[in-house]
Formats: C-alpha cells, structure tokens, sequence
C-alpha cells in the first residue's frame, strides 16, 4: 500500500476556502487592485498666480542684467570678510540647528514612503506544555494525544495595506513637499546668517573709521583748546571763550567711549555668529581695516527676485504640503484593503520540524470600509481644505512681503549711496577749504585759531562721511538679503523636479 504523499509547502487552505471558491475572489481582488489606482483628491501644480507689477519702482541697475548673488561678498574684495563667512557657513550653530531639521524632516518622508511597503516578521518559539484532562478537551480519551505536549514553530508574517486610492501616495507627496520646504527654510537661515556676518563687520569697520576721524577731531580741539588759554592768559580772550572751547572740546570726547564700546560689541558678536566664543576676533580691533567699495548692482527682474527667496519658495513647498494633505483626509472616504499571510513550520518533535508535512500557511485578504463616523472625515475633509486655503493665502503674503523688502531695501540703498556721495563731495570741499588756510596760515593771513578752525570743519567731514558709509553698506547688506543673496538655488535640489531649481521652480507670477 502506498502511503499518502505529502503536502507540499505553501499548498494549504486560503482561510479555510477550498481552491475552487478562493479563485472568484483573488480574481475580483485583482481587479480592484487594477481598477482603483487614481489618487484622490486634488493634483497640485502650481500656486495661484500673484500680481507681481511690471517692474521696479526704484531700480538702480538694469532689470535686464543679472548677477550671481549666491556669494555676493566675494565681490567686495574683503579677504577678511572671505575669512569670517567661510568660517561662520562651517560652524555656525543656527545652521547646523538646521540641518539637523534638514536631517529630521527627510527621517520623517523616509517613514512615511515605508508605509507604503509590505511588513514582514520572523520568529521561532518552543512551547512545552500541559493541557488539563478535566477541560473542555478530554485529552485524557484521545488516543495517541499525550497532555504533555512540546510544539517547535518557525514562520514568518506579512501584512500590506494596497495603497487603492492613493493615501499613501499623497502622504508621501506632503512629506516630500515638507522636506523641501525645510530645505528652503534652511536656506533662509543661511541668507540671514551671511547677511549678519556682514552687517556686524561693516559696522565694526564703520565705528573704526569713525573712532579715527572723532580722535582726529579731538586733537584738533585740543589744540584750539590751548591756543585760547594762551591768549587768555596774554589778555587777548575772555573767560567765554575758553569755556567755549573746552565745551566744544568734552563734547567731542564724550562721543569716544560710545563709539569704543560699538566697535567691540560689533566683534563680539562675530564671534558667536562664527560659532566660537565671543572674544575670539578680538584682535580684530588692532588689525588694519579697509573700507569696501560701495556702487549700483544688476538687480534683475522681480519674478527672478522671488524666485531666490527662500521664504517664498517654502510657502510655496507648504502650499503643497495641503494639496496632498486633502487627498490623504479624502481616502478615508474609500474602502481600504489589506492582506495579510503568514506560514512555516509546526511540530510536536524537533525530527519533524522542517518536514513538508509540517507546513503552515495561510492568507487573510480583508476589505474595510467605513460605513458611519458621525461626519468626522467629511469634517476633517473641510479642515484640511481651509488649511489649503490658508497656505494659499501665506504664499500670496510672502511673495507681496519679499517684494515689499526688496523696494525698500533698493530705497534705502539707493538713499545711501545719494547721502555718500554728498558726503563725499563736501568732504572733498573741506579739504580743499583747508587746504587754502593752511596756505594763507603759512603766509601769515590768518590766525592759527581760523586755520585750527577749517581743521575742525575737515574731521567732522570726515566723520560724517565714514557714517555714510557704513550707512549704505548696512543697506547694501539689507539689499542682498532682500534679493535671495548669499545661497546657491541650484545646490539644494537632488532631482530634476526639486521645486528650488531657479527659474523650474513652481512659483507662478503674473505682471501688469
């Protein structure tokens, strides 16, 4: 007599169906998996158009021209201020804070792109036991069936939700669109750091140049100061006039400390901006400084502007993130499937582990489909699209803001550079004024107290004039950051449908 022979492994029941009754229903399986593939919800493509004007109101270069403004201090020509923003973009604490969010955010997309994939687990147990002959199962009376028993189990489990009508797929598009949106908000910490190394060394330089002219100012008075008490004590001027030129003189010298105490305050600050302890550029404030070359820079268009700015390139990533969030609150409306298989190996001896006979198999396809919530998912549908509506409407403010911050800062520029070269020009008057009384001093013309006097006239010119510029460098400053300077578009996109890619990048503009 043949024995029977032995059933292969993975050929078992299908929860309990026979295989001629579990084929209709892998078949209709099959075809919803194939039928139902649409995401639902809406497709996002772009953000709604904002009227962006036709043009500058103010602008002080060519629109048509355009400069490379990912490292617009390297044109200053500064080889300390080189230094300082290569070291802060190294060690800078808020960038490294957001690169950890970079780091964070990506973590995030990559668990919600697992979601989509099957779970699998292994495992293997012993289990001796014993079953009570008394129970419900009279162990006792079954022949062959001992009460002590030690079952071997190796197996594997599997469990995957089908994705039908695309939740997984819009949740994972707002992850992405989240992650991008760090990445710009990264970026924007990047702007603002470069744009206060800047500032702060600018205004350390400024207060020197300053400190230079005011001490300059103060020897003169100084001089004067003395040449009154000499007259005065010859009887050729009164008590009035040498409280006069002491007043004039404590004045002046009073402004000392304030401009002192700038300076250094300036280059502490670089250093914690550098990521260092405060003190560490202090020796800064001995070395030799040179004063940049303020001018008119190529500003581009405005569509061009904006699309550099990194808060309006992630209100726009944000703008997406809703999009997609409808779509996941939209799925909840749909029936969900989900399988889950399982198999291995059972035995009550570990001879018979492994064999073919001792397989295990079995898989559990499951249709859920939500049939009554109170309104809850239609609520939540609602929720999400106001959020949407939201987004839109932060979008459309931080496109009207950053152009509101370029006009001004083109402005302020624009005023800065005005107000430097009228400096400059009465500068130039002065000393061409002092220039003459010195002749005429020399000739004897005029007293030293007048030639003291144009002297005076020349270091509070030039005193004026190092404010100006100081003045239209913090502009200049402002300007670059207002025009999305001090970071490179392209270098943030790993793919070619990044939305920080420059002019791909999905922001939609519309001109008068």
């Amino acid at each position: 007599m043949k024995s029977k022979p032995r059933t292969p492994f993975l050929r078992a029941t299908v929860t309990g169906l026979t295989p001629g009754r579990a084929r209709p229903l892998v078949l209709a399986l099959s075809c919803v998996l194939l039928t139902a593939c649409a995401s639902v919800g809406p497709d996002y493509r772009e953000p709604p158009p904002v009227d962006v004007g036709s043009g500058w109101s103010l602008p002080l270069a060519s629109e048509s021209q355009s400069a490379d403004l990912s490292q617009w201090w390297s044109a200053l020509d500064d080889p300390i201020l080189d230094r300082l923003m290569a070291t802060a973009l190294a060690q800078n604490l808020d960038l490294r804070h957001a690169a950890a969010r970079i780091d964070e955010a990506r973590a995030l997309r990559d668990r919600v792109a697992g979601e989509a994939l099957p779970t699998a687990a292994a495992g293997a147990s012993v289990n001796r036991r014993r079953q009570s002959e008394n129970g419900p199962l009279p162990v006792g009376s079954i022949p062959g069936l001992d009460a002590t028993q030690t079952i071997y189990d190796a197996g594997f489990d599997a469990a995957w939700e089908a994705d039908l009508f695309g939740a997984k797929r819009r949740a994972l598009e707002g992850a992405s669109a989240r992650l991008q949106a760090t990445e710009a908000e990264a970026q924007g910490i990047r702007m603002r750091i470069v744009a206060e190394v800047a500032r702060t060394w600018f205004t350390a330089v400024g207060a020197r140049y300053e400190l230079h002219a005011q001490q300059a100012t103060l020897d003169t008075l100084q001089q004067t100061l003395e040449l009154v008490r000499l007259r005065h004590a010859l009887g050729d001027a009164s008590a009035a006039d040498v409280e006069a030129a002491y007043a004039q003189w404590t004045a002046v010298n009073a402004l000392i400390p304030d401009i002192q105490a700038r300076q250094r305050a300036a280059i502490l600050s670089l250093g914690v901006l550098l990521g260092a302890p405060p003190e560490r550029e202090l020796a800064l404030l001995d070395g030799p400084l040179t004063p940049s070359t303020l001018r008119a820079l190529p500003v581009g268009e405005r569509a061009e502007m904006l699309r550099r700015r990194p808060d309006v390139l992630a209100a726009e990533r944000r703008l997406a993130a809703s999009s997609a969030d409808i779509g996941v609150a939209t799925a909840e409306l749909f029936p969900k499937l989900s399988i889950g298989v399982g198999g291995g190996f059972q035995a009550l001896s570990t001879g018979d582990w492994f064999d073919a006979s001792s397989s295990r198999f079995s898989i559990l396809p499951l249709i859920s489909w939500r049939l009554f919530d109170g309104g809850r998912v239609r609520a939540e549908i609602r929720a999400r699209e106001a959020a949407e509506r939201q987004a839109a409407l932060a979008y459309e403010q931080a496109v009207l803001a950053a152009l509101g911050d370029a006009e001004r800062a083109l402005g302020d520029y624009h005023g800065g550079l005005d107000t430097l070269e009228r400096r400059g020009m009465a500068l130039d008057a002065a000393r061409t004024s002092y220039g003459h009384a010195k002749a005429r001093y020399a000739a004897g013309d005029i007293a030293l107290v007048e030639l003291l006097a144009a002297q005076r006239s020349l270091h509070e010119a030039e005193t004026a004039a190092a404010r100006a510029h100081t003045n239209a460098a913090v502009q200049l400053v402002a300007l670059y950051k207002a025009l999305g300077g001090g970071w490179d578009v392209s270098t943030t996109a790993s793919t070619a449908t990044h939305p920080l890619r420059g002019a791909a990048a999905p922001v939609a503009f519309s001109s008068r």
